[in-house]
């Protein structure tokens, strides 16, 4: 399961990058605007035309396959084990142990719980 975790999360990861790389390289739409009264910035590639067409549609498939990712991801993470209870529901049960019985030559604790301040 780790693995197959593993691969998706790449897979997701290197999609996201090259999507990024396409969205940077793609003109705007303000670009064109330029090129028509003679600034020069319509050449590229692919030629005029051709670059929007291939970036658009790689852009698109990039993103769907992160989409995909994305939601393989999110399933694999709400995935729980078929006994999913308590672990302390498996713990055993210990009793306390009994206190030791208090030897005849030490003497007895006072009951008040007060620490004895020894006297000089």
């Amino acid at each position: 399961m780790s693995v197959i975790v593993t691969i998706i999360l790449t897979v997701q990861m290197l999609s996201a990058l090259a999507m990024i790389g396409l969205i940077l390289v793609q003109h705007g739409k303000g670009a064109d605007m330029g090129a028509a009264f003679g600034s020069g910035g319509s050449g590229s590639l692919f030629g005029a035309s051709g670059s929007a067409n291939f970036l658009s549609r790689t852009t698109a498939i990039l993103a769907t396959v992160f989409f995909v990712c994305t939601l393989a991801l999110a399933y694999f993470g709400n995935l729980r084990p078929a006994s999913s209870g308590s672990v302390l529901e498996g713990a055993a049960v210990v009793a306390p142990a009994a206190a030791p019985a208090a030897s005849e030559s030490a003497p007895a604790a006072p009951a008040t719980g007060a620490a004895q301040i020894p006297a000089k």
